[in-house]
C-alpha cells in the first residue's frame, strides 16, 4: 500500500525504516523532524540523543540545549537523525550507551519545582 496524500516523505522515513513498523504508535512525520530541526537552529549548544526503537514506539530522538531544555520527538530510525545531525553539524549520542546529560535533569528539576 503506497500512501498518496501531503506528506511526501522529504527526510527519508519511510526509506530507511523498512518494514519494520511498530504496532501501538503512530510513525514519525515531516514535522517531527522539522520540530527537532527548528528547536536546534533557535537554541545554543544542541546535541542529539538517539533512543532505540521499541514495541510500542519507533525511534525517537531528544534535543538537548546548553541549558537542558529538551525536545523528544519520533524519527523512524536513527538514520534518519544522523542525516539531521550531520546536516546541521551537531553532534549525536546513542542515549543507551551514553545516557542523558546532568543538564537536562537539571532542566527538568527547576521547572517541576516552578510549575507545582
Amino acid at each position: 500500500m503506497r500512501f498518496r496524500g501531503r506528506f511526501n516523505d522529504r527526510f527519508g522515513i519511510r526509506k530507511h525504516r523498512g518494514r519494520s513498523v511498530t504496532r501501538l504508535d503512530r510513525e514519525a512525520t515531516d514535522a517531527d523532524i522539522e520540530a527537532l530541526i527548528e528547536f536546534a537552529r533557535t537554541r545554543r549548544g544542541v546535541e542529539f540523543f538517539v533512543e532505540p526503537e521499541t514495541y510500542a514506539t519507533g525511534s525517537s530522538a531528544v534535543a538537548v540545549a546548553h541549558d537542558g531544555e529538551w525536545r523528544r520527538r519520533r524519527v523512524g530510525t536513527p538514520a534518519v537523525i544522523a542525516k539531521v545531525a550531520r546536516d546541521l553539524r551537531l553532534p549525536i549520542y546513542d542515549a543507551q550507551i551514553v545516557g542523558y546529560p546532568a543538564r537536562m535533569r537539571a532542566w527538568n528539576e527547576r521547572h517541576r519545582e516552578r510549575d507545582a
